[in-house]
């Protein structure tokens, strides 16, 4: 049975400098402690890193980072009967934006040595290069989905 209750989508504000509603809520991810000028320092900082080291425009490196990172497929637990099926499922455009901050974030703070910057920029590279943890992540959550496929008439009504 559905919920009744779903809050509404709060509205975003661009970033200041790219003016770019997806920097800004990456910023709100790396933020702890509601510390948000540190994020935003960090952030920018990550963004001169990436153009100093590059010669690309950041905000492009970022965003194709993103879409390399973001999953198009994930399973969700569904019970049938007295068993639990992991039924493969299509992910919303919120939730691929929401799983590939999340897990690029994971991935840096899992670096080791050197600035939150420097361990940042190297990730959002690996990612745009399609390589390192947070790929290994999406390629592992695309390699559940396929191997469940058989599951797939157990859809959960959205």
């Amino acid at each position: 049975m559905p919920r009744r209750y779903r809050p509404q989508k709060r509205k975003i504000e661009p970033d200041v400098r790219y003016n770019n509603v997806q920097v800004q809520s990456f910023i709100n991810r790396v933020m702890k402690r509601g510390k948000k000028s540190t994020a935003t320092r960090l952030v920018y900082d990550t963004f001169d890193l990436i153009e100093k080291q590059s010669k690309k425009d950041p905000l492009e490196v970022f965003q194709q980072a993103l879409k390399n990172v973001s999953p198009v497929m994930e399973v969700k637990p569904r019970r049938v009967g007295g068993a639990t099926y992991q039924v493969p499922m299509e992910v919303s455009v919120d939730r691929q934006f929401a799983l590939a901050t999340r897990w690029i974030l994971a991935a840096t703070r899992a670096r080791s040595g050197r600035s939150f910057s420097e361990k940042l920029a190297g990730e959002l590279m690996d990612a745009y290069n399609n390589t390192g943890p947070s790929i290994r992540k999406r390629d592992e959550t695309h390699k559940m989905a396929e191997a469940n496929r058989a599951f797939s008439h157990y859809r959960i009504g959205r």
